[in-house]
Order: structure tokens, then sequence, then C-alpha cells
């Protein structure tokens, strides 16, 4: 029996309405169906180290994490995550009050902004943005304002002034990604000292999403925004195991602030998870201690299959933007003659075998937005040389 209301009120909380079915299932479908390649959504294609998927086996024979782990996450894990933002940036948190393990990013993202966003409360993000944002900022009844990364010579650039601009009386927070998803784009010193200025100046909290932080190329360097003067107090820093070890369905993140702005996330996330992943924190753990060795060769491996790709898309006639930081290369299709990344998304499978994502998904000004595709190179070398061989027929 279908149910209605007499006022045929719709079921779907109207906040929610504008976001349906995410373009990452419709695109994996579509792989599916046709048989492509899929470098659309972005999750590798084999498993991180021996050593911690061993240490997830051996915590659940141990019966450790197989009932409810403690709401802010084990001991294990939170002490390996102070100890990493200690060596790695010489931040120092206590692992009792500073740190919360999450599911995944993607919850932390959601506990955080319920958390800290009231309904009229207008939230600052860089456009294009990973798809949750937008949708965490609806249900936490904020107003989200985008500031629009645009192409400058071979890479997207923040406008700083226009970031300035987009702070007003009702800003409460500003929410970065850095390494920025999908552009590639990794913040530089001079750009985050300007977004830690404001932040001070204008009182503002600061949402950082860094899951990507151990996957940097070349010169660029991540840089923590909590590391600089003023930020401490006023960050929210959000983490991933999935990313850096390549175990992305175990669904591990944290949160990292200080103790009030960690409450605060917490008394959020109790309602949604309450607790996940038991055996996977422990893994997590030594994961997080691995030695600097398996960092350097897992960001090694990566840089190649960047080049791979970028070279391969260049050769099928896409203007490739530099890559800093992520496992995304974010390209221009009108050198190709198109201009509608939807169009072109759904018509590649059929034309090339492979699958894509438009980036016009991660904007509110979708025109700003609308020649961009984005391909994951976080697979298996071989997959990449037969993606690109299929994706050159494109260039006739």
């Amino acid at each position: 029996m279908t149910r209605m209301t007499s006022s045929e009120r719709p079921l779907l909380n109207r906040r929610l309405t504008e976001f349906g079915t995410t373009i990452f299932a419709e695109m994996s479908a579509l792989a599916l169906r046709t048989g492509s390649i899929n470098l659309g959504q972005g999750f590798p294609d084999t498993d991180g180290p021996e050593e911690v998927r061993e240490a997830a086996v051996r915590a659940l024979r141990e019966g450790r994490g197989n009932q409810y782990p403690p709401g802010p996450g084990v001991p294990e894990l939170r002490g390996a995550i102070a100890a990493h933002q200690e060596r790695r940036y010489g931040l120092s948190y206590d692992p009792d009050a500073e740190v919360l393990v999450t599911a995944g990013a993607t919850e932390a993202i959601a506990a955080a902004l319920l958390a800290l966003v009231e309904p009229g409360d207008e939230v600052v993000a860089l456009e294009p943005y990973y798809d949750s944002y937008a949708a965490c900022i609806a249900m936490a009844g904020g107003t989200r304002v985008p500031v629009t990364l645009r192409p400058d010579g071979g890479a997207f650039r923040l406008d700083l002034d226009e970031l300035r601009a987009a702070v007003t009386p009702r800003t409460r927070l500003l929410l970065v990604n850095t390494p920025h998803n999908p552009t590639g784009t990794v913040l530089t010193r001079a750009e985050l000292t300007a977004i830690a200025e404001l932040a001070v100046e204008r009182d503002l909290l600061v949402v950082t999403d860094e899951v990507y932080e151990h996957l940097v190329y070349d010169e660029a360097e991540h840089i923590p925004l909590a590391t600089l003067p003023g930020m401490r107090g006023r960050t929210v820093t959000i983490g991933s195991a999935g990313k850096t070890f390549s175990f992305t369905g175990w669904k591990v993140g944290w949160v990292t602030a200080t103790p009030e702005l960690v409450t605060a996330v917490r008394s959020a996330k109790q309602f949604l998870t309450y607790v996940s992943s038991g055996p996977f924190q422990y893994a997590v753990a030594e994961a997080l201690a691995l030695p600097d060795a398996y960092f350097e060769a897992f960001r090694q491996d990566m840089r190649t299959k960047r080049d791979i790709l970028a070279a391969g898309l260049a050769e099928a006639g896409f203007k490739v933007y530099d890559t800093a930081g992520t496992y995304f290369i974010t390209t221009d299709i009108r050198p190709l003659g198109e201009t509608d990344g939807f169009a072109f998304c759904r018509a590649l499978p059929e034309r090339a075998g492979v699958v894509a994502i438009p980036n016009a998904v991660f904007y509110d000004h979708r025109d700003a937005g609308a020649p961009f595709v984005r391909f994951a190179f976080c697979k298996r070398t071989g997959v990449l040389e037969e993606a690109v061989t299929r994706l050159k027929t494109l260039a006739g």
C-alpha cells in the first residue's frame, strides 16, 4: 500500500531533494554493464600491505574489536594517530581527549558539520568539492558558499580575494580540502597562511579534509592547517586510513582537534554510527606505525601511475591539468570538440570502454565545471595501460 499524506508532502526531507543517486553509483553501474575499465570511482583495485591485512585477521581471531569498541576509538589507534601527527607534523594531541575515530572520513565530515553548523550558518567551501560536503551542509541546515578553484596555467588555483569576499557576518566555518579532490591541487604555504589569517581575523572555525596527506608529488608539500599560527584551537583535522593503506572498505577515519571541538563532534558522531570497524582499528594502529619507507614507496608508485595516465590522456587529445596530490587527474575535454562533461562521460564507455566522472557534479556553478572530467589512477599498471590504449582511439 502506498502511504500518502493529506498534504501530499514528499517523503524525502526537502533539504535532500537536490541530491539523487550519486554519479559514482551511476557510472560504476555503467562500467559493469558495458565491461568498461572503471577510472571513475576512487578506490584501488589491489589491497594494501599484507602485514596490515594480517593484523586485522589477528585481531579478529584474538577477539579484539569483535564487540563494540570504545566510543572514541580503541586506545591503540588513538595513540597511533596522535603519534603520527607528532612524528609527521610536530602536532601534539592528547589521544584521550583530542582524537576521535570515525567510520571513515565521510562520517567525520558529517559529524563535524552536524555538530558545528546551525540553520542559517554559512559554510565556505572550495569548489569543486567532494559531493558529501554539500549534502552534509544541507543536513545541518547550513548554507554553502562556494569559492571556485579555476584553471591557471597548468593547474587549478585558489583566488584569495574571492575567498575573503565570500566571508560574511553569517559565516561560521571554512571547509578546506588539501590535497584537493578532484583537481589534484595542493594548497601552498602562502595560500594556507592567508586562509589561517582570515580565520583568525574573522573568528571562524575550520574543518580541513586531509585524507590524501601522504599522496603529494614532485615539489608539493602537505602542510596541515593546524600547524599555522592561531589555528590549533579552531581547526578540526580529518584523516583516513583508506586512501593511505588501500583498504577503503574498512572505513576507518579520524578527527584531531581541541578537547572542546572533539567533544562537539563526538556528540553528533555517537548518534550516527556510534562505533564501527572494531578489528580494523587495531590493524590501522599498526599501519600508522609502518616505517617511512612504506609511505615513500606508496607515493612513488602512485606518481608513476599518475605519469602513465597523464601521458596517455594527453596523447588521446585531452588537456591534462597538473596533479600535485591525490590519485585523480582532471582533464579538459574541449580539445576533443566536447563541452558537456555529463554527456561525454555517459558516452565514453561505448566509445572507448573507459568510465570517468564529470567534474560538474562537484560544482554549484555547473557551467564552471562543465568541460572538466576526472580520471582515477589508483589502479594496477596493466589496467592503466589498457585504459590508455582504449582512450587513444578518441584521437582518431
